[in-house]
């Protein structure tokens, strides 16, 4: 009979799938920034980014603010052998007229309960950092903020609604003046339940509330969340789910009882879903359906008191006691019969039936919007099964005999895909606040650690201003003849004397060796009125043991290619005039002449330094015997990228490299360069400033990262600008600071993976995908730093990733800059990302979006009476290879 008269109030688990899946649309509105303005669940942005992770320590105050008590607790968390936390903790009441006065009242009492706590642990001397557990929906802009959306559970304090709770407190502690606090935090009780719970099991994402009141907050993926900006790891959420429905999307489940107990609470119309489910009106929906009952004589025998009628009167722990096993029909009968009813036996079997069906109900609704979450949490992750822990308050949950049993069994029912785990929170959502404030207060030490080491890497203007006089220096010992010997940047002549004219015609192979690819090129170039060049090109691989083997290897390897190469086209009867761009210091006495200085980029090939590397190529195809070739120009990879975007643009002057490697060349005055005869005209010099610092000049400037990754390189000692700035040791700079923040106990919770170990493994196309696609891009290759297969490890890194790689990135923009200014840069710079490993691959300038942004605006800053023009150059130094023998041909043939 109950059954049929209460049957709006047993949910099929069709209908719970129904509800989980309207309040997830409520949680996307809520996240939405178009939809959350309307939203019934607000989803309410918490700041808190971080569960504990094992490492906080200190002494910290926590205010827990949100029933008739008032608690406030002293947390000391700290490290001897494992972490401990040690609690001292008073309750003070807050009384009705408190709760229902002005704010200021309200907030002057908590300060004076504060001031009484800190009086008992003599600890007023102290500016103790706080975390204020503020049980009520707040909107925040950050951690130290909440702005009262809107009071519940009984509390009606004036003047605090749309004000900044935080303020109203440290307005209050001010004026009384005999002690001072740091409020680091304010959080919702469910957002301290999930971090208690957090500090014993990591995977705690979710906190849920189920007492006087109820909410949930998780763990939500920031580029989810509409209202905050940067879409970088995850943020609680506290959804504050209490009010789920108030936009009518409970009506058809709503039953005339949860309608009349809305009609006679505080707060009409608002906090509906909570109306149905929480402590604080359970006991009041029992007592209206017996007093129903009674009247329509199917209990008591008709019988109805004034104690029956009186509001209140039938409280939740009434519901609780009634429940259980052994003792609930005494119980049932006792209460009962304080209300004056003189129950029977059938009666309290009865009520008791009530009681069940009402709670049940509550514990299958709260089943449902928590399902909603868990299936938003499996999502996220791209998970077919979740692995989760849902930190759990609350009276109701701890207290009803069967609520937690039933809400575990429904939970799995409606998300079979989920292995859920309940931890119950011993401490309170007290120790939570404290927790939120110890980990605030971790991050803002350990930010602060970290900018002062970073701080290095972030050079002033007049720092820049330095580096452009100390290279100027180096460019001048460099052209003049008596100091040329010991001068580090070694400006060599390239015998270059001409940029294209236009009139250069014919067909032309190209060689381009500078990394572990190398590339063959067959280059037509028609004159005449429409200018055109059609290339042809394939790239061949390096093997490592070719770059590390003998000189002969080296040179029959890459003419082994070239032979592949001319049968590929066609053409190896031709013997067609060649350009060898070689991207390595070589001593030029003539155009077709250069002797290699010294590898660099991770070639060691014996019996090549020293030595012309045109004999060495000519030598190469003696041996093969199978086709002949005009060996016209050997050239570096800045003087090609000059000399094709030159064909482009008749200014361009100038050609930098900012890729695997980092070098400059530009047109000077031949009546300064004291290394060549004659004083008439311009030639390319290649500046080769990949070495500018090998003589101590920029000490001041190098970090020990840089000296790291300096001493464990294949030449230590040499190429220092080039490894402060260069794609080829961006990415292990990066993972020497990674290993040194990990030691110090800022990233990864100190441990060192065996991967991030190994030199080179994080790669500079890393620190790419990093500044382009967020921290998500990390978990593109998660072998790098995943320690045990665990993901927060990369979580909890992601914030500094992020600001390390732009720092990092930001100081390997603005040295070129600097350096470039001191090239005297007129009109045009030619601009190019050299290739990197592997198949060709944009490094440095291409792929960092902002790394030319910030190069164009220090180049600016720095040379303000230059007006530069940077053009990409989109073909590669082999098609400038190819220009410089074509102007080598029509200067030959001028000769002759």
């Amino acid at each position: 009979q109950i059954d049929k008269y209460l049957y709006a109030m047993r949910l099929s688990d069709e209908t719970l799938i129904d509800i989980m899946a309207r309040f997830r649309r409520e949680m996307k509105n809520g996240l939405s920034r178009d939809f959350n303005p309307t939203a019934a669940v607000k989803m309410l942005p918490t700041f808190v980014r971080s569960i504990p992770d094992g490492s906080e320590k200190g002494d910290f105050i926590a205010l827990d603010l949100g029933g008739s008590y008032f608690r406030i607790l002293r947390v000391k968390v700290s490290h001897e052998k494992k972490q401990t936390v040690q609690m001292e903790s008073e309750i003070y009441n807050t009384p009705e007229d408190i709760m229902h006065g002005s704010g200021t009242r309200l907030f002057d009492h908590v300060a004076e309960c504060l001031g009484d706590f800190m009086e008992k642990q003599q600890i007023k001397d102290k500016k103790l950092p706080v975390g204020f557990t503020f049980s009520f929906p707040c909107r925040q802009s950050k951690l130290d903020e909440g702005i009262l959306i809107t009071w519940t559970k009984r509390f009606k304090a004036s003047g605090v609604e749309g004000a900044d709770v935080v303020r109203l407190l440290n307005r209050a502690i001010k004026k009384r003046g005999d002690y001072d606090a740091d409020i680091m935090a304010v959080v919702n009780d469910t957002v301290g339940t999930m971090m208690t719970c957090g500090f014993d099991d990591q995977r705690c994402e979710v906190g849920l509330i189920i007492g006087t009141g109820t909410n949930a907050c998780y763990m939500e993926e920031m580029r989810h969340i509409d209202l905050v900006e940067g879409d970088e790891g995850r943020m609680c959420i506290n959804t504050e789910w209490g009010a789920f429905g108030d936009d009518g999307s409970l009506e058809d489940i709503r039953t005339e009882f949860d309608r009349e107990i809305d009609r006679g609470s505080l707060n009409p119309g608002k906090q509906l879903f909570e109306k149905m489910v929480s402590g604080l009106y359970m006991g009041e929906l029992v007592r209206l359906i017996l007093v129903k009952m009674a009247k329509e004589g199917l209990l008591f025998e008709g019988r109805i008191t004034p104690e029956l009628l009186t509001k209140g009167k039938f409280e939740t722990k009434h519901v609780s006691a009634i429940e259980k096993s052994k003792e609930g029909l005494n119980k049932a009968k006792e209460i009962l019969t304080r209300l004056g009813v003189e129950p029977s036996h059938e009666d309290c079997i009865a009520v008791q039936h009530v009681c069940t069906i009402v709670s049940f109900r509550s514990a299958n609704l709260v089943a449902s919007t928590l399902g909603a979450i868990l299936n938003q949490l499996r999502d996220n992750k791209g998970v077919g099964r979740l692995r989760t822990t849902v930190g759990v308050d609350g009276s109701l949950y701890k207290m009803h005999p069967q609520y937690a049993r039933r809400l575990h069994k429904t939970t799995r029912r409606l998300v079979p895909d989920s292995e859920v785990r309940f931890l119950l929170s011993e401490s309170g959502s007290g120790k939570g606040a404290a927790m939120v404030t110890a980990v605030a207060y971790r991050l803002s030490e350990q930010h602060r650690l970290i900018d002062e080491t970073l701080a290095e890497f972030k050079l002033t203007h007049e720092q820049l201003l330095q580096v452009k006089k100390r290279m100027r220096a180096e460019m001048e010992a460099g052209l003049k003849k008596k100091t040329h010997e010991t001068a580090k940047v070694k400006m060599l002549p390239t015998f270059v004397r001409s940029t294209p004219d236009g009139t250069e015609n014919g067909d032309f192979l190209a060689l381009d060796l500078g990394g572990t690819n190398f590339r063959v090129l067959l280059v037509k170039i028609r004159s005449g009125k429409r200018r055109t060049v059609e290339m042809h090109n394939k790239i061949y691989a390096i093997p490592i043991e070719v770059m590390q083997g003998t000189g002969e290897e080296l040179f029959d390897h890459i003419v082994t290619c070239i032979s592949d190469f001319l049968d590929y086209m066609g053409i190896k009867g031709a013997r067609l005039p060649l350009g060898f761009t070689f991207s390595f210091p070589c001593k030029q006495t003539s155009l077709d002449a250069g002797i290699l200085l010294n590898w660099t980029k991770g070639f060691k090939a014996t019996d090549c330094e020293g030595e012309d590397v045109v004999y060495l190529l000519r030598e190469g195809i003696k041996r093969r015997e199978e086709f002949d070739l005009d060996v016209v120009a050997v050239v570096n990879d800045t003087v090609g990228t000059m000399m094709t975007c030159a064909y482009e643009d008749p200014n361009c002057e100038i050609g930098l490299i900012v890729g695997t490697g980092s070098n400059a060349c530009y047109m000077e005055e031949m009546r300064n360069i004291e290394m060549v005869d004659g004083e008439q005209g311009r030639m390319c010099v290649n500046t080769e400033w990949g070495a500018f610092g090998d003589n101590g000049c920029l000490d001041d400037i190098r970090t020990i990262y840089d000296k790291a990754v300096d001493d464990y390189s294949l030449n230590a000692g040499k190429q220092r600008y080039e490894k402060m700035i260069s794609g080829m040791y961006l990415g292990e700079i990066v993972r020497n600071i990674l290993i040194d923040f990990t030691k110090r106990g800022f990233l990864f919770r100190g441990q060192i993976s065996e991967t991030l170990k190994t030199r080179h493994i994080f790669e500079t196309k890393f620190l790419s995908q990093i500044e382009r696609d967020s921290w998500r891009a990390l978990l593109g290759s998660p072998e790098i730093i995943l320690v045990s297969g665990k993901e927060f490890l990369i979580r909890g890194g992601q914030g500094f990733l992020k600001g390390n790689e732009r720092i990092k990135k930001d100081f390997s923009a603005e040295m070129p800059g600097a350096s470039l200014e001191d090239v005297s840069v007129q009109p045009v710079a030619a601009l190019r990302s050299a290739n990197a490993a592997g198949p060709p691959s944009p490094t440095a300038v291409v792929s960092f979006r902002s790394f030319s942004k910030i190069m164009h605006q220090t180049v600016k800053d720095l040379a303000p009476n230059c007006d530069v023009t940077f053009l990409l150059s989109e073909d590669g130094s082999g098609k400038g290879a190819a220009l410089i023998t074509a102007v080598g041909c029509r200067l030959r043939d001028a000769e002759q």
